[in-house]
């Protein structure tokens, strides 16, 4: 035998051990195709455990596409590695030391882009198109103004674990997320502006419902669940005509629920759009190439801008507004109509977190009017005081829980963290999968009646022990 035939032999041989690898690794981490091309994740901590991070759902709202509705998303060339995440919507800097930086963005803030539109999925069957798992759709809170999909509370690592798919994702925010004016209103289809922040959302759902397979995930099984303004997204979404058979069950945290201003603080259109047009007019932008050629710093500073030189306070919309094409009533106005009573709901919040958002009287009028139209609602409250300092159990205390993301917090959490967070998982995700907190055990948490007005408090005894138990309200 030849030494060139030898060296022949071992390149061949060098190449099936490669390509043998390779396909390996395709079988553990299978290459997706999805809209706009093909992905591939990254392992998680977790054996089993897949993540895709950054997958862009809809174009950048860049340029030509600021203050536009969603865009398809703009195809790749090649294998999509998912293994960052996409850029936060464009917000303030957070203020080193102040309670939520250190509680949940201590590690620093996320670049921050008009180029936002990226989601995130946590799966434990990649490319299983026939596991019809059970999907959750994660909106972020930050009222309108801050917050992205992939804050460590949120990781969803132990979601995955729990047997779902779980989607995080931004939306633009702010100004750049709820402006209105009448020169954008004359340019849309639907003679609408603002609201772009909430069709963000509905095009997430949208990318849900047309590629979770891939992931195996199941589009006919998707909860839609949210904290803060990211629960009043979700009574937005679940009342909007645009969302009709997209959503199978909500959950609402801390925030939303009975108040017309959990839907309307963005106001009327109109309102808004004469806000807008003085605004833009002071500024010196009367076209929309003008408005569309601003720096991004230039209009994510008009407001204040504005007000410093004026004094001035103009109510430009950041948040929802009654535009009669997204949003077609006010919250309250559709849970009479039962607008939002397709759908099973969890709602809640925290025991030291704006009074009746817990499970007081806000609650409890959401549960009983849903209960007239034929609705079902499981209610809870959080009430463990979290350990570390004396901010009890705050806005936003119960993500750790909820997503069983303790190892990522700073917090010296005890071991009946722990079991507490894993009946709270438990229970979500169960919802999540039937519309039913309870599984195969006995919980015994039953849905919120005018005959029965019990809800589900999470918390630990005395001892430290995990001691949930349904209360009377």
């Amino acid at each position: 035998m030849t030494n060139l035939f030898r060296k022949t032999i071992s390149i061949a041989a060098a190449a099936l051990l490669a390509v043998g690898a390779l396909t390996s690794c395709s079988e553990k981490n299978p290459v997706l195709t999805i809209e706009g091309g093909q992905v591939q994740g990254i392992l998680g901590e977790n054996e089993g455990v897949y993540i895709y991070k950054g997958i862009p759902f809809a174009a950048a709202p860049v340029g030509e596409l600021r203050w536009q509705a969603p865009q398809p998303v703009t195809p790749w060339e090649g294998v999509k590695v998912a293994d960052s995440w996409g850029n936060a919507a464009v917000q303030a800097a957070h203020r080193e030391g102040d309670f939520y930086q250190k509680e949940f963005f201590w590690e620093g803030d996320a670049p921050y882009s008009e180029d936002c539109l990226y989601l995130n999925v946590w799966t434990t069957k990649p490319g299983k198109t026939d596991a019809k798992l059970p999907v959750t759709l994660w909106i972020h809170g930050g009222g309108y103004t801050a917050g992205w999909g992939f804050e460590p509370e949120m990781d969803g690592e132990e979601w995955a674990k729990h047997g779902g798919v779980l989607v995080t994702f931004n939306y633009r925010l702010g100004i750049f997320g709820f402006f209105t004016h009448p020169l954008l209103s004359a340019e849309s289809p639907n003679g609408v502006s603002g609201n772009y922040g909430m069709l963000d959302q509905i095009a997430a759902l949208k990318w849900v419902k047309e590629n979770i397979a891939q992931f195996g995930g199941d589009p006919d099984n998707v909860t839609i669940m949210g904290q803060s303004a990211g629960a009043m997204s979700v009574q937005s979404l679940v009342a909007s005509p645009l969302s009709k058979n997209l959503i199978d069950k909500a959950i609402i945290q801390s925030g939303g629920g009975v108040s017309d201003n959990a839907v309307l603080r963005g106001g009327a259109l109109a309102d808004g759009e004469a806000a807008g047009k003085k605004l833009m007019d002071w500024a010196g932008y009367d076209t929309l190439e003008k408005m569309r050629a601003a720096s991004t710093e230039e209009i994510y500073t008009l407001s204040s801008r504005y007000m410093a030189e004026t004094r001035e306070w103009l109510r430009v919309p950041s948040a929802p507004v009654l535009d009669g094409y997204a949003v077609t009533e006010s919250f309250s106005e559709a849970v009479v109509n039962g607008t939002v009573s397709d759908v099973p709901y969890m709602i809640g919040g925290t025991l030291d977190d704006m009074g009746g958002l817990g499970a007081g009287p806000a609650v409890a009028r959401f549960c009983t009017e849903r209960e007239k139209v034929g609705g079902t609602t499981y209610a809870y409250q959080f009430a463990r005081k979290l350990p570390g300092d004396d901010a009890g159990a705050f806005h936003s205390s119960e993500l750790w829980f909820m997503f069983k993301s303790l190892r990522l917090s700073w917090r010296p959490f005890i071991e009946g963290d722990y079991d507490l967070a894993e009946r709270m998982i438990t229970a979500w995700t169960n919802f999540a999968a039937t519309g039913d907190p309870n599984g195969k055990g006995a919980e015994g948490w039953t849905p919120f009646t005018e005959a029965n007005p019990e809800y589900m408090v999470f918390r630990l005894d005395e001892s430290g022990n995990e001691a949930s138990s349904m209360e009377k309200l």
